[in-house]
């Protein structure tokens, strides 16, 4: 069966108040939760950007739901040890419910350390390495390393859970879904495709959750929820590489204005019909994702959690 999980978009909001969205989640019938881990938001107007270990470790203390990043990039801005350490502490803090979702990241947020983005190939092995010196920590080993990217020297984790917290990772094309099939727990996804599901069960990752992700718009006038939507997000929609190759949230506002409400209506659920939402969070479980997670674009947070939890909820589940 589907689970239906909350995704908490630290772009948009306040440490705050991704708390109190964590516990209307729960009191919505939600089971799960995501979280982004930004450095930058993608524009200026969404205005956030908290740390998200910090988030995480409040979350833990105030529901009782699994939560997961979404994705965290433990190549360059953070070095795979610290977020070792990072997801450690978490799953003891979250009694074994977290899960560590990894990708190779945005320039946006990485180039704050280091100018040089390498290319995406080079990005996937250095995931590669990343994802396998987490779990040498994960065991609370002494461990050394010389790799081509990484160098630790005795370094032991000493906090850490009896069992590790699984590591997802995410793909939206066919070398990176592979790689996920080989090294990871797990696949993420932020589009419902059937065909990349196959390459990672096929690579690997049968028998293993696939978790998607998708924004909704909710307003009791669809009109108002469609411009929220493109004022917020436009940056979501445009073509090719520009989301993990610009720099600053300037950029993309630059760009965003290429993006009409329509495009953006095409792919977000808006307005006050539940068929409509639920028809977007079917095409997920359909295409084979056990895990797919919702979230409101804007501020209206509580009406969001009222309507899903009476009108959507109960129709995918139905």
């Amino acid at each position: 069966m589907t689970r239906f999980g909350y995704f908490l978009s630290s772009e948009e909001h306040l440490p705050g108040e991704l708390v109190r969205q964590a516990r209307l989640a729960e009191q919505a019938g939600f089971e799960a939760l995501w979280i982004s881990d930004h450095f930058h938001p993608w524009l200026d107007v969404q205005g956030q950007a908290s740390f998200v270990w910090s988030v995480v470790g409040a979350i833990s203390q105030v529901t009782s739901l699994p939560i997961g990043t979404a994705v965290t990039c433990p190549l360059v801005r953070t070095h795979p040890a610290i977020v070792a350490q990072a997801a450690a502490t978490s799953a003891l803090l979250t009694g074994g419910r977290f899960t560590l979702g990894v990708g190779t990241g945005e320039f946006l947020n990485e180039h704050i350390i280091d100018s040089r983005w390498p290319p995406a190939a080079e990005r996937l092995d250095m995931l590669e390495e990343a994802v396998a010196l987490m779990r040498r920590l994960f065991t609370g080993k002494l461990v050394t390393h010389r790799g081509e990217h990484y160098r630790l020297d005795t370094a032991r984790l000493y906090s850490v859970p009896d069992e590790p917290p699984p590591i997802y990772m995410s793909g939206f094309g066919t070398k990176a879904t592979t790689l996920a099939g080989r090294i990871a727990d797990g696949f993420i996804c932020m589009m419902p495709d059937a065909d990349l599901v196959k390459v990672f069960r096929d690579s690997g990752g049968e028998g293993k959750r696939v978790q998607g992700g998708l924004k909704a718009c909710w307003a009791p006038d669809e009109a108002q929820a469609r411009a929220t939507a493109l004022r917020l997000w436009a940056s979501d929609y445009l073509p090719g590489e520009a989301n993990q190759l610009l720099p600053q949230p300037r950029q993309f506002r630059q760009l965003a204005e290429l993006v009409t409400e329509d495009m953006v209506a095409e792919r977000v659920p808006c307005g006050p019909d539940p068929e409509v939402h639920a028809r977007a969070l079917r095409a997920y479980a359909d295409a084979g994702y056990q895990d797919v997670f919702v979230t409101q674009i804007g501020p209206e947070q509580d009406g969001f959690f009222d309507f899903y939890s009476r009108e959507v909820l109960p129709r995918v589940r139905g």
